[in-house]
């Protein structure tokens, strides 16, 4: 067996090892939107209330990330990676036995988002620093398949373990599910030596100027922070939605449940994600990209406006919506990767995930405030809300268009 032959071998043993980890540690990133309308009632909360709370966990993603990922660029990434899976642990577990109204869920789900900056890009650093380029766009592929497989199932597990054993403890086994990563990942993955130094003085190591000179990887972070508005914005008020069209319309209790709806949506959504970084090297990046912009900008306004009439109506266009939205989240990513400065690549993927959760913490927020100032939840307040992601949508595409973005190597132009 050849030494390229063992090099990819081990670049697969790793990146099957990291994408599990990357189960683990998020299985419980998504029981807070799941619990979403259990917890209101529980704790009194308003709409707005609500967004403040699932948006913290974006904001402190925000803030956290530029840090902790562009580090990455001088010590081993994976240093950084069990920092971030310890942040939550700590949440999670915390949420479980302290959490007892708006300002401790705030802060802990705000440390819970500390934790994602330091596991999700980590995690693709991780991968980027000891797998060769070949593997690169499918090893995104699998790391962004391993967030959403365990995105999708927080729905379901959260609500089935609220249900049996308490919310509380829903959380608090989040926390162990997380410490199982972080031994994984502590035992399994080799560690890595610093890179080597350039000759000559190195360059600053936060000074963002030559990413955000770069413009195809900016095009590619600026679509994926409005992309990122839009699936933030549907995870954490999905099953509020679909719960407000159940009563709305009196539909009874069927398998067709709101956590149902959006742990299809994450599973076909995560499937979407894979097809389509496949179906961005056979018909190009930019013109998949392209094509799910527009289509998700129409599935929301179908979602706003007709969705609201009919709950199986609604549960479908939930399941068709998602897949969509999925469909162009590798291709972004490995955009973004693949056009860095490779000495940069840290900072670059810094910039891109901080610029997608300023969406990301926009998105539920803005749902929120759209849903009160509409005088809460009404047919009209959501056709509101659902219309605002779309025009969002349609503006990102104009400016990804004229920034022009450069293919990857593979790619059709």
């Amino acid at each position: 067996m050849n030494s390229a032959l063992m090099d990819r071998s081990s670049g697969a043993r790793l990146v099957a090892i990291v994408c599990t980890a990357q189960v683990f540690v998020q299985i419980g990133a998504f029981y807070w939107p799941a619990l979403l309308p259990q917890m209101m009632r529980h704790w009194s909360l308003t709409n707005s209330e609500a967004g403040w709370i699932t948006s913290s966990f974006y904001a402190a993603y925000m803030l956290s990330v530029p840090v902790l990922v562009t580090l990455t660029d001088r010590i081993d990434a994976k240093r950084v990676y069990l920092f971030g899976v310890g942040c939550t642990l700590v949440a999670h577990l915390a949420f479980g036995l302290l959490a007892d109204g708006f300002w401790s869920a705030l802060a802990l789900r705000g440390l819970a988002g500390v934790g994602w900056a330091g596991t999700y890009m980590t995690g693709l650093k991780l991968l980027a620093d000891q797998v060769d380029a070949r593997m690169m766009s499918r090893a995104v592929t699998g790391h962004a398949a391993s967030i959403g497989i365990s995105g999708a199932a927080s729905y379901m597990l959260g609500d089935f373990l609220a249900h049996e054993f308490g919310w509380r403890w829903a959380f608090a086994s989040a926390g162990l599910t997380a410490a199982i990563a972080w031994i994984t990942v502590a035992l399994a993955v080799p560690g890595r030596p610093p890179p080597a130094r350039p000759a000559g003085p190195a360059p600053a190591l936060f000074d963002f100027r030559p990413v955000l000179r770069n413009r195809s990887a900016m095009a590619y972070a600026i679509a994926y922070c409005i992309h990122t508005l839009e699936m933030s914005a549907l995870r954490g008020w999905g099953v509020a939605f679909l719960g407000f069209v159940a009563m709305q319309s009196s539909a009874s209790a069927t398998i067709m449940s709101p956590t149902m709806a959006l742990t299809l949506l994450g599973l076909l959504g995560t499937l979407a994600s894979v097809l389509g970084n496949e179906a961005a090297i056979l018909i190009g990046r930019r013109r998949l990209i392209a094509l799910a912009m527009l289509a998700s900008a129409a599935c929301a306004i179908m979602l706003g406006f007709l969705g609201p009439h009919s709950y199986p109506l609604a549960f479908g266009l939930m399941v068709l919506y998602g897949p969509i939205v999925w469909l162009d989240s590798s291709s972004l990513t490995a955009g973004t990767a693949g056009t860095a400065e490779p000495s940069r690549r840290g900072a670059t993927l810094a910039v891109h995930s901080m610029l997608g959760y300023v969406g990301g913490f926009v998105g539920p927020l803005a749902v929120g405030f759209v849903l009160d100032w509409q005088g809460g939840m009404s047919v009209s307040a959501w056709a509101a809300a659902f219309t605002l992601i779309a025009v969002l949508m349609l503006l990102a595409l104009v400016v990804f268009l004229l920034l022009r973005p450069g293919a990857l190597a593979g790619d059709r132009s």
